[in-house]
């Protein structure tokens, strides 16, 4: 059995085209059932309708609902309507809330440009080079009630370079994403068509 993903997303989608692209190819044992975007002209949901257009994509944006908390239970709806057993947040730009992450507990992952716990937050790639790291790089963990925390289930390392812009360092931490988040829903559809580590 395939593991049924939801993708959550905010913009581009490169990530999620990466997950689209590597399923299609047979590369990953997962299937993505539902992608939920907060923005209704994020680019992420035309790729949907480009790769796969069975696959439904869901606008539910923060101002439709009272509170945060309405927010966060109407995407939560969403993806156990579809069945969903991972939640892969692909550049999803906001916080979501204890009761969120305790409906999906341990089974929601983020992606985060860059090597946590170092530089969590917005322009993690910015914050690298005013503190003029050496290297940086992206992680994959598992998200729980703290910004960015949660234990780290893989971590790829990118040279920052003497002329690396915010832009320029972005776009090849960005090749690392898509190969470090396939390869992590990989290990976790792994994981369960094995019945959990032993």
């Amino acid at each position: 059995m395939k593991l049924r993903l939801g993708v959550l997303v905010s913009g581009r989608g490169s990530n999620l085209q990466a997950i689209m692209d590597a399923s299609a190819a047979g590369a990953l044992d997962a299937e993505v059932e539902v992608v939920v975007s907060d923005k209704p002209d994020a680019p992420a949901l035309r790729r949907i309708d480009e790769a796969d257009p069975k696959i439904p994509g869901v606008v539910i944006e923060r101002n439709a609902y009272p509170t945060a908390e309405a927010f966060d239970d109407a995407i939560a709806d969403v993806l156990e309507k579809h069945g969903v057993e991972l939640v892969v947040l692909a550049g999803f730009m906001r916080i979501l809330g204890s009761g969120f992450v305790r409906r999906f507990q341990g089974r929601i992952v983020n992606i985060h440009p860059s090597l946590l716990p170092s530089f969590p937050g917005l322009h993690a790639q910015k914050q690298a080079l005013l503190h003029g790291v050496k290297v940086s790089g992206c992680t994959v963990h598992l998200v729980d009630e703290t910004l960015d925390g949660g234990s780290i289930l893989a971590q790829a390392a990118v040279p920052v370079l003497p002329d690396d812009t915010e832009e320029s360092l972005s776009e090849r931490i960005l090749k690392e994403e898509h190969a470090l988040l396939v390869g992590v829903i990989r290990g976790i559809g792994a994981v369960k068509e094995t019945g959990g580590p032993r």
